[in-house]
């Protein structure tokens, strides 16, 4: 199918979707929820088809732990179904009311977006994600996974239509993209009479390609430069936790911790322990003059290690002498994605929310909690750091925009 006649069909397919009913968008997402589990067997066996290829072409074994589906990965998208049924449509919700002294009465209605692409590398659960997530805010979809993942992705592409079909539902509000040609891509991203908005969710290089090559307008998730701030009055055995989670739990995505910034008056206190637990998870420190006085065998970060997303088990770390310079540290090389502090001051706490303005700024807790199941989305079609439309994880919320309704006796404009 060529790129005008797969947006086109995904564009009729949005146009009857937006005006679906709420259970009848739920009774397809149970019957996908069921498909993944009863053919659990023969999807693990088309992701070992890419793991396999992945791991000929010595990918990064972060990278490979990504792409991989097993019965874990497969229960978390199962759960995130049911979370995504649980959770009210949005579609023609009322947002507010108010009255004008003509007495019209106005408001504003949720409506679907339209047709969204979404452009996404290595995970392939985002092919469940994104689709859930669309489909039951009234958006048609068109999935454009990586080569990577490609009998992964192309195999729950079959497990959605097939959940459509039982359900009587129009495929097409489902489309996907099979070919890795660049031109093929580069011509969907015209199509600004049929596709309303690109979300690329990936690497610093796929976003800029889809920025430069795209008509349509771009939501990007961009790269996660994400710091905590370890303040002075922090609960130490509590940052040690949560600092090694952030780096540790999964280094590979875009909200792990990647600079870790200390007050001087902690240092002595936290670094050598939050180093040796590092170490013994195998991640490279990069340090500050100061943080090399303190720890043996650091290596010396340089200037653009501040601006780094590594994506591995790699961090840097900086002592500061304030919280002003910490906040100007995450202002001057932060990405606006997520940023923490550790702290048991009330007053530290607020100043570091009011001042830092990421998509999601935490206190006490670790950044891989900016996270749309984590924050009760349901799920994610990404995390936004464009500021328009949407900022943070985007949920069903964020695949919708308002319009104006307004309710009147006879008004007339004089």
């Amino acid at each position: 199918m060529r790129p005008e006649e797969l947006a086109r069909a995904a564009k009729e397919g949005a146009q009857g979707l937006a005006h679906e009913q709420t259970e009848k968008k739920n009774r397809v997402l149970s019957a996908l929820e069921r498909l993944l589990l009863a053919k659990k067997r023969s999807l693990i066996a088309e992701n070992e088809k890419d793991v396999r290829k992945a791991e000929k072409e010595e990918m990064p074994q972060a990278l490979i732990d990504r792409l991989r589906i097993d019965d874990k990965v497969i229960n978390e998208m199962v759960e995130s179904l049911r979370d995504v049924i649980q959770l009210p449509d949005p579609v023609g919700e009322i947002v507010k009311l108010w009255k004008r002294p003509s007495g019209l009465l106005v408001g504003r209605m949720r409506i679907p977006i339209g047709v969204i692409c979404i452009i996404y590398e290595s995970r392939p659960n985002v092919t469940i994600d994104a689709f859930s997530l669309c489909f039951k805010s009234g958006n048609g979809v068109i999935l454009k996974g990586g080569s990577e993942a490609l009998h992964s992705n192309r195999a729950l592409f079959g497990l959605i239509r097939e959940a459509l079909a039982r359900e009587g539902m129009q495929a097409d509000v489902v489309q996907f993209v099979g070919t890795g040609d660049r031109a093929y891509l580069y011509e969907l991203l015209k199509m600004t009479d049929a596709v309303d908005l690109v979300i690329p969710r990936g690497g610093e290089a796929l976003i800029r390609s889809v920025v430069e090559h795209s008509r349509v307008p771009v939501l990007k998730h961009y790269k996660g430069v994400c710091s905590i701030y370890v303040d002075e009055w922090a609960d130490t055995a509590q940052a040690l936790d949560v600092c090694l989670n952030a780096k540790v739990q999964k280094p590979a995505t875009c909200n792990a911790m990647e600079t870790l910034l200390v007050h001087c008056a902690k240092a002595d206190e936290f670094l050598p322990r939050m180093a040796e637990l590092l170490r013994q998870k195998g991640v490279v420190i990069k340090g500050c003059e100061k943080v090399r006085r303190l720890i043996p065998d650091v290596e010396p970060a340089s200037e653009q290690d501040w601006s780094e997303e590594y994506l591995d088990l790699i961090l840097s770390v900086k002592i500061v002498e304030t919280m002003d310079e910490a906040i100007s540290h995450i202002k001057q090389y932060g990405s606006e994605h997520t940023d923490a502090i550790m702290t048991t001051d009330y007053n530290s706490a607020w100043r570091f929310l009011r001042s830092v303005n990421s998509s999601l700024v935490l206190v006490n807790a670790s950044t891989r909690l900016n996270d749309g199941y984590q924050l009760g989305l349901g799920a994610e079609m990404g995390i936004s750091t464009t500021r328009l439309h949407a900022f943070g994880p985007m949920g069903l919320e964020e695949l919708t925009v308002t319009k104006f309704i307004a309710f009147g006796e006879g008004q007339l404009r004089a």
